[in-house]
């Protein structure tokens, strides 16, 4: 008898904790929406007028963006008057930002925008430590969002490692200075074992409990091409460390 009621108290605890820890996660996402960003370009003689690159989400005082380095446009055409921009709020109703770029390190991944207009909502960064291994995350932004449109989308995840960062190539004559920099003093990085698409580079990587954002998701692992990643993703996802963006953030005065 003692052993049927501690059974039945351990599983309507299981079932109240579980109940409790899904209704904060509901209550994390919408909390962290009014963050994401979608980070691409605005050409206002051209067609497409908005072309959306990659996610971002709001740091600092409000009026800066975090995303990652790749995410950025090589070049803007002056002709058509094509600008960076972000993109805030959801779908068609969501509106164009003008931004500008004022900061960037190719070698961690990252950069910075400033945005015109009013403070956005900022996500708090986190300590600089590790999270450790088994710690659950979470990530929202806009997978394949040059196709399904500015709709944010919340991925759970686990940190599955805490490993060198790696970039593999099928050539060395492929390798750049980047590279063999990296190579030869690897910095360490998060794996996940949640799957990330395109478009989901420079979105927040956030502590499921808390929020705060711990690192930013950078790459997913290509098991053959970039075109099969949609129909047979790995499901090995990497991101920055939030030390370096904070870092990077010193560096140009920015508050965090």
């Amino acid at each position: 008898m003692r052993y049927s009621i501690s059974f039945a108290f351990i599983v309507l605890l299981s079932f109240f904790t579980g109940s409790t820890h899904a209704h904060d996660m509901v209550d994390l996402v919408k909390q962290i929406k009014p963050s994401v960003v979608g980070i691409g370009v605005h050409t206002p003689m051209g067609r497409p007028k908005n072309q959306l690159r990659g996610s971002g989400f709001v740091i600092g005082n409000g009026q800066y963006v975090a995303t990652n380095q790749h995410v950025l446009p090589e070049l803007l055409n002056s002709e058509t008057l094509q600008q960076m921009a972000v993109f805030v709020g959801t779908g068609k109703s969501a509106k164009v930002r003008k931004a500008e770029v004022v900061a960037e390190s190719k070698y961690y991944d990252l950069a910075i925008l400033k945005i015109e207009g009013t403070p956005l909502p900022a996500m708090k960064l986190a300590k600089d430590d590790f999270w450790p291994e088994g710690s659950e995350v979470g990530f929202t932004g806009f997978p394949i969002g040059a196709i399904l449109g500015l709709y944010p989308v919340t991925h759970k995840a686990m940190i599955a490692s805490i490993t060198p960062v790696a970039i593999p190539v099928q050539d060395t004559r492929d390798m750049t200075i980047t590279m063999l920099k990296r190579l030869r003093d690897p910095y360490m990085v998060y794996q996940l074992d949640g799957t990330a698409y395109p478009g989901n580079s420079g979105s927040a990587l956030y502590d499921a409990t808390n929020g705060e954002v711990i690192a930013v998701i950078n790459k997913v692992f290509v098991q053959t091409t970039k075109e099969a990643v949609i129909s047979n993703p790995s499901g090995i996802t990497y991101a920055i460390p939030i030390r370096h963006l904070k870092k990077l953030m010193k560096d140009k005065n920015i508050p965090f």
